[in-house]
This record gives C-alpha cells, sequence and structure tokens, in this order.
C-alpha cells in the first residue's frame, strides 16, 4: 500500500499498456479495479531485493517516480510476470522482446545441483569463497568478495562451464536470497531496470552472504514452526480463499503443499515474515469439492463458489474456495495424491 505499507491480496490483469488490480475477496476479483499501473516509460526491477525476507517481489516505477512493489507466490510466476511486463514496456521495441527470449532461455540450473549445495561449498572454510575487508568509494565493507571472484570461483568449482553461466547462476543466488549486494556499484546494477545481468562480473562490485542464510532457529522457535514439517519439497502453492475457524470470516491466504512429509501450510500475504500462520499434516485426511447449488452447512459470510472442504485426520474441517472450477480441481487432485 502507498499510505499504509502493509500488504495485501491484488488481482492483476495485464493489458496491452496497463497494470490492473482489483480487490479479492470470497476467490473472486471485486470490479471496478482498485487501480491501474500505465506501464508507458515504466522500468522494472526483478529481483528487487529491498525487501530481504521478500526475496519474490517486482518493482515498478512509472514516468512519474512513483514505485510498486508486487509478491508473487513463487519464483517460476514472478519471472513469468516480470517477463509479460517487460515485454508489454517495450512492446515497441522489437529487439528488446527479442533479447528478454534469449535472457529467458539461455541458462537452466542443472536438475543434480542444488543452490543449497552451492551455498554450503561457498561457506566451507577449506574450499569455499573467503569474505574479507574490501574498500569501496572510500568505504571499507568487512566480510564481503568481488562479483569476478565468485564468477570464477563457480568455474573452477564446476557449477558453471562459461563466464556467462557463472554470471547467471550467481544470478540466481541473489534472486533466491542467498547472496545481496553490497556498496554503490553491486546495489546500482539491481536497481537500474535494465535488461542486463544483475550480477556484476566486475572486480569493483562487492557481494556478501544475505543474513538469512546465516541465522540460526532457537530451538523455540523450532518447537513452534515444527522444522521437520516445513522441510518437504514444495508440489504446489497459490492464493486462496480459507473460512476461519473462530469469527467464520473469509480471508486470502498463500497455501502451500509440500511433499515428504504431506503437509498443506498459509501463509498470511500482509505479514512481513515468511511464516506460516497455520497448517496441518495431510496424513489420513480427506478432500472433497462442494457443490455450488446452496450454501454448504459450516459455511457462512461471502461464498462465491468453487469451494473444497479437507478433513483432518482429527476430524478438522477447513472451507476454502478457489477462484475458478479448474483451480479447485487442480488442489484437490495434488491434495489427494498426498493423503
Amino acid at each position: 500500500g502507498h499510505i499504509v505499507h502493509n500488504w495485501k491480496a491484488r488481482w492483476f490483469i495485464l493489458r496491452q499498456n496497463t497494470l490492473l488490480y482489483y480487490k479479492f475477496q470470497g476467490g473472486r476479483k471485486v470490479t471496478p479495479p482498485k487501480g491501474r499501473i500505465l506501464l508507458d516509460g515504466c522500468t522494472i526491477t526483478c529481483p528487487c531485493l529491498e525487501y530481504e525476507n521478500r526475496p519474490l517481489l517486482i518493482k515498478l516505477k512509472t514516468q512519474t517516480s512513483t514505485e510498486y512493489f508486487l509478491e508473487a507466490c513463487s519464483r517460476e510466476e514472478r519471472d513469468a510476470w516480470a517477463f509479460e511486463i517487460t515485454g508489454a514496456i517495450h512492446a515497441g521495441q522489437p529487439g528488446k522482446v527479442q533479447q528478454l527470449h534469449l535472457l529467458k532461455n539461455s541458462f537452466k540450473l542443472p536438475p543434480h545441483i542444488s543452490l543449497h549445495r552451492i551455498v554450503d561449498k561457498m561457506r566451507d572454510s577449506t574450499c569455499g569463497i573467503r569474505p574479507s575487508p574490501n574498500m569501496e568509494q572510500g568505504s571499507t565493507y568487512k566480510k564481503t568478495f568481488i562479483g569476478s571472484s565468485l564468477v570464477d570461483w563457480l568455474l573452477s568449482s564446476g557449477f558453471a562451464a562459461s563466464r556467462l553461466e557463472a554470471v547467471t547462476l550467481a544470478s540466481v543466488l541473489m534472486e533466491e536470497n542467498f547472496l545481496r549486494p553490497v556498496g554503490t556499484r553491486s546495489t546500482g546494477a539491481i536497481r537500474s531496470g535494465d535488461l542486463s545481468e544483475q550480477f556484476l562480473d566486475d572486480s569493483t562490485a562487492l557481494y556478501t552472504f544475505a543474513e538469512s542464510c546465516k541465522k540460526k532457529i532457537s530451538p523455540k522457535e523450532e518447537i513452534n514452526l515444527s522444522t521437520m514439517e516445513l522441510s518437504g519439497t514444495v508440489v504446489k502453492q497459490g492464493y486462496l480463499a480459507k473460512q476461519g475457524h473462530k469469527r467464520k470470516n473469509w480471508k486470502v491466504r498463500r497455501f502451500v503443499l509440500r511433499k515428504d512429509p504431506a503437509f498443506l501450510h498459509y501463509y498470511d500475504p500482509s505479514k512481513e515474515e515468511n511464516r506460516p500462520v497455520g497448517g496441518f499434516s495431510l496424513r489420513g485426511s480427506l478432500v472433497s469439492a462442494l457443490e455450488d447449488n446452496g450454501v454448504p452447512t459450516g459455511v457462512k459470510g461471502n461464498v462465491q463458489g468453487n469451494l473444497f472442504k479437507v478433513i483432518t485426520k482429527d476430524d478438522i474441517h477447513y472451507y476454502i474456495q478457489a477462484s475458478s472450477k479448474a483451480e479447485r480441481s487442480e488442489w484437490i487432485e495434488a491434495i489427494k495424491k498426498l493423503t
């Protein structure tokens, strides 16, 4: 929000040169649009690293210098939106659009390489990168390394076959909040909004490990968060409306479905911290669609349809609304496979 800087779920529609956004209630958009972003003359920054605990941001800056921060629910969704919006911004410049396609398809991380494994090796005291004090424009920054050194290390460690691949891989590490830029040179590249590479293969650009990589979870937090249930592989995520258990009101939540172990967690998109506000095990659960002819028992409030219900092994009932029948079917099928 521009006045109160809170986060709200909005339904976005991309038109030829305008990005419209709507209120999102009961699993559907509320017309007329809540607002619009004119894309003519806009600059786009993706990834936007201005919020350390929100690595899935896109930043749009209009011709009048108004800034919009938009958060997706997955890296794939963020990149897809950024690609389409950038295409709309540069629609009158075929060369730029062609360059976009080349950038989008130029690099794929090999399936056997894990970003966590790369970072663990980078932090290894014997064969990793050793951060040290570095100076830029008269200021000294502790525990940093230069961009070209990281590119050299990725090549020598066999994680990339060329400098272009290494630079792209380093950009991915920044996107996923494993690394962050330090100083004017590297942060300037992030905020420029150009189509050029976000990471600089340069001896004057400084980087460091993101603080979030080094944070240790205290034993108390470990119990509350139940680290084991959050360790599963994410198989599906997206925004759905959920009915509260006490007040029976409907709120938009970002749902994340994990397997091994099978859990469904939900997050409040208006909260800064990336911690679930609830969740449950899917083992022994039942999931089913609810017909749209009439409001089922136990459901109250603003019901727009496309309802489904999950009943846990402990007989707790969760009522959820999707934005379409197709989306509801996708969620039901994905959950069924894990029950």
